[in-house]
């Protein structure tokens, strides 16, 4: 009998030390992600602590952590078990930055100038209420019951679906949110700001200050065979580039978000590991990389910070959004991007119509054909960061249909062929929500 309590006692010693060696290093991860998403859903969009622990940390691991707002010091701080205490603080223009011990919050920081689209023009050209418009070829009931059928019955948590909103010819035909969300809610895309980072080389290769066919403008790689990736490559997810995208373990992407203080640089110091446009890989450090590179761009970070806003977000009155920053004063490109479900619209509208807001060519029409066009080895899932149906991933969709994507399923669905943006804002993704079945019952509504 000594000897059984004795091999269970030794059992359970290896078992606690195995959980503690296994889920240790995770602690500042998540106590990380914890910190970064109360902080941002509070200061952003004046959620509760309880809504924000309910809905976005309700994630296996994540709701370990213990979490605590502090308003007047305008941060949030989390910890597992009162280990790994990380903090995050929030700041005017620069939304929810992460920071670690060697940050100085006294430091004075820049933000970006904005200005508010005031032309008195309804949406989506200006931010006044949308005229009632009423379409003789969409049959307004299969609609309706398309958007009811992609929310939870009450008490469900399946679908999990905050927000969706149709927009045909420029008109909204259907605007959908759950309990707790409104027009003014700001959500954030997570990935989805991977295709705003894109944008922003369109516009700089609109006022020919760039030429993304170039080797891309990084000194690190000028005396090894990295020196031949393009700028393309790299929108294109096909740098060759070592990376890894698992978001389950501590890998390249987690310590990149929650452990950087620069996170352009995650990726930059990966070694090759392919030929450029050899292998494609989806990588969260070559978005943010290239903001890194945009931000070279310029003279000033003031000039930087401003681009965004001025060339892009601001002008087409995407006036609710936010792009977050990392320790080091870099957008991070690949994952923070906050705007309401009207205002990521608009970015879909801008694509639909080829780069022209209202008259106004923000980025040649080529543009939009360059981020449609799938690249190699994705099997015509990818573009110019963006997604992709050309291989058919949606069966019920058409094939010229291209999107903005983001962690839970956050999607901007942009179909040139039925002039339609759909935008979808949730918690779920493929294949716990059934993206094809939405798309399909909204586009059947829609008589051509």
């Amino acid at each position: 009998m000594k000897k059984f309590f004795k091999f269970v006692g030794f059992a359970s010693f290896i078992g606690i030390f195995y959980l503690g060696f296994t889920t240790y290093p995770k602690l500042d991860l998540i106590s990380g992600f914890s910190a970064k998403s109360i902080a941002s859903g509070h200061f952003i969009d004046n959620r509760s602590q309880e809504m924000i622990e309910k809905g976005d940390n309700d994630i296996d691991m994540i709701d370990l952590a213990k979490n605590k707002i502090e308003d007047a010091g305008k941060f949030a701080v989390a910890s597992v078990y009162g280990l790994k205490e990380r903090k995050a603080i929030y700041r005017e223009g620069l939304g929810v930055t992460l920071i670690n011990d060697d940050f100085d919050v006294s430091k004075p920081y820049l933000v970006p100038k904005r200005t508010k689209l005031n032309n008195n023009l309804p949406f989506p050209y200006g931010n006044n209420e949308p005229k009632d418009t009423i379409f003789a070829n969409v049959d307004y009931i299969k609609l309706n019951a398309a958007v009811a059928n992609a929310f939870d019955a009450k008490g469900e948590l399946k679908k999990r679906t905050r927000s969706l909103l149709v927009i045909y010819k420029d008109k909204i035909i259907a605007e959908k949110y759950d309990t707790g969300f409104n027009k003014n809610s700001k959500i954030l895309g997570w990935s989805m700001t991977k295709s705003v980072t894109s944008a922003m080389f369109g516009i700089l290769e609109k006022q020919r200050k760039f030429d993304i066919d170039d080797p891309a403008p990084i000194p690190e790689w000028a005396n090894d065979s990295r020196k031949l990736i393009t700028t393309s490559d790299l929108l294109h997810m096909n740098s060759g580039l070592q990376w890894v995208e698992d978001y389950t373990t501590i890998s390249d992407v987690s310590k990149m978000l929650f452990q950087a203080p620069d996170m352009t640089r995650s990726q930059l110091e990966k070694p090759a590991e392919y030929k450029p446009n050899m292998r494609w890989n989806y990588s969260s450090g070559t978005t943010n990389l290239l903001s890194g590179i945009l931000r070279k761009q310029f003279k000033t970070h003031q000039e930087y910070l401003d681009f965004w806003y001025s060339a892009l977000i601001d002008k087409i009155g995407m006036n609710s959004m936010v792009i977050e920053t990392d320790m080091a004063g870099n957008y991070v490109g690949s994952s923070y991007g906050w705007a309401t479900t009207r205002d990521w619209s608009k970015f879909g509208l801008l694509y639909l119509h080829n780069g022209n807001w209202n008259g106004e060519q923000i980025f040649n029409e080529g543009w939009a054909k360059y981020t449609a066009t799938p690249t190699n080895r994705s099997e015509g899932r990818y573009g110019g960061h963006f997604w992709l149906n050309a291989g058919g991933s949606f069966r019920d969709v058409p094939r010229d249909m291209y999107y903005c994507s983001g962690f839970q399923g956050q999607m901007v669905a942009i179909i040139p062929s039925l002039d339609l943006v759909i935008v979808r804002m949730g918690l779920k993704e493929d294949p716990n929500f059934d993206f094809n079945g939405m798309l399909k019952g909204i586009i059947e509504s829609v008589k051509k």
